[in-house]
């Protein structure tokens, strides 16, 4: 009996990617960055759609970009589009943005209000509950129950609005809410207003983006941002400099007297760090800031007179929330900062930023835009350019991964989150 095998090169495409990708999954080595085709093929950036992005809750908007009935915003996930809407009874709805009727694209604008959604092709109609209200030159036995908008998933979380694509979402979603909302609910997110909203595309795979957010090991790239971080941000004590230890005692005063604060306040400000060991991985915590210690401006002092909530002081240093897998944020007493990176391609990421104020803070008035935006507009470009760099470096054959600083555990940890979605996918 003779065995025959096919060569690698005649077999079918799907069954070599699967293998192959299998394979690098297989031998990722922990403490060490990814492999190049991690970053650059498109047979992972599929992957990754399908094992991330479809099956996990996702960070897309904000409460206050739909505050109305009839408000929508729209975000493309890979090949899908979702409509985020405010439904008649106030509360948030998403539906996939595709008519049930010959699968025109239902609405074509990022943001809008409506009436009613109504598909520009044949003029079928859904009310903001989904449901089909109007479709015209239909059969007398057409029933326009069996044809409403195909729902998504939808949370809102102390003012921030999550999807899941998901038949079934990850379960641990509702406890991760129920841990991070205390932290939220005193800045009146939910009752906020957008001050701000931008899009950069960012020249580089999305966990090039990740990566880059969950370390500060390259912070010295960040002049504006690092003002008003203490000089010893990202050290372990043990390992500070002797020409540090001054800043890292002054950051050790400033803790001890906002612990204070909170406690008075009631403000929950503790470390909960679950990145890697849970479906919903995430990180929050408050912590001090330096200068004045109130906000991110180039004095630390708020960059609008209304706070947020009804909190009755600005200096509050930051609350910092990571969550696995696209989207960090920052709250601070005056206003916050939302962040969500959405793949576009192998090699381009879309970096979504929002900035929050008190509803009745005025633009000119209260708060200068320019002043207000200043610091994050500037570490979002140049944290665009480091990560051109990386996928630039990462594409070159010579490429080898690398092993991480002890610094760099967040990262390590994103990647190893990341991984095990991939093996859970592989093993469907």
């Amino acid at each position: 009996m003779s065995i025959v095998t096919t060569p690698a090169a005649v077999r079918p495409r799907e069954e070599r990617g699967t293998s192959r990708i299998q394979d690098m999954v297989a031998r990722r080595v922990a403490g060490h960055s990814l492999e190049r085709p991690f970053y650059t093929d498109r047979e992972f950036f599929d992957l990754d759609i399908a094992a991330v992005f479809t099956r996990h809750w996702l960070f897309v908007a904000v409460d206050a970009e739909i505050p109305e009935p009839g408000d929508y915003t729209t975000v493309e996930i890979g090949p899908y589009s979702v409509i985020v809407v405010r439904g008649d009874d106030e509360n948030p709805r998403a539906f996939h943005n595709v008519c049930r009727h010959r699968g025109a694209r239902l609405l074509d604008g990022e943001r809008g209000s409506v009436g009613n959604l109504v598909c520009g092709y044949h003029k079928w109609t859904y009310g903001t509950d989904g449901a089909l209200r109007y479709a015209p030159s239909q059969p007398e036995d057409f029933d326009p129950g069996c044809f409403g908008l195909k729902t998504v998933h939808v949370r809102s979380v102390g003012g921030l609005v999550f999807v899941c694509l998901a038949d079934q979402p990850p379960a641990d979603f509702t406890e991760v809410a129920a841990r991070i909302e205390p932290y939220l609910l005193p800045h009146g997110l939910r009752r906020a207003k957008v001050a701000a909203r931008t899009d950069l595309v960012e020249d580089g795979n999305w966990k090039l983006v990740m990566e880059n957010n969950r370390e500060c090991y390259h912070c010295d790239g960040h002049p504006e941002l690092l003002r008003t971080f203490f000089p010893t941000y990202g050290y372990a004590g043990k390992d500070i400099p002797a020409p540090l230890r001054p800043a890292h005692e002054r950051y050790l005063r400033t803790g001890a007297e906002l612990r204070e604060t909170y406690e008075r306040l009631g403000l929950p400000y503790a470390l909960i760090e679950e990145l890697d060991h849970r479906t919903t991985g995430f990180r929050i915590q408050r912590d001090a800031l330096d200068l004045a210690g109130e906000s991110f401006t180039k004095d630390g002092r708020a960059a609008c007179r209304r706070l947020l909530g009804d909190l009755p002081t600005p200096r509050l240093g930051h609350l910092s929330l990571h969550m696995q897998p696209n989207s960090w944020f920052h709250v601070v007493g005056d206003h916050a900062i939302t962040f969500s990176a959405l793949p576009l391609g192998p090699d381009r990421t879309l970096l979504r930023t929002t900035w929050l104020v008190h509803p009745d803070a005025e633009e000119g008035v209260d708060y200068d835009p320019d002043t207000l935006l200043a610091v994050w507009t500037a570490t979002n470009e140049q944290d665009a350019r480091l990560v051109a760099r990386a996928q630039r470096g990462v594409s070159s054959p010579a490429y080898a991964p690398g092993p991480y600083a002890p610094t760099e555990y967040q990262v390590e940890a994103f990647c190893s989150w990341y991984v095990a979605r991939l093996r859970e996918e592989l093993r469907r």
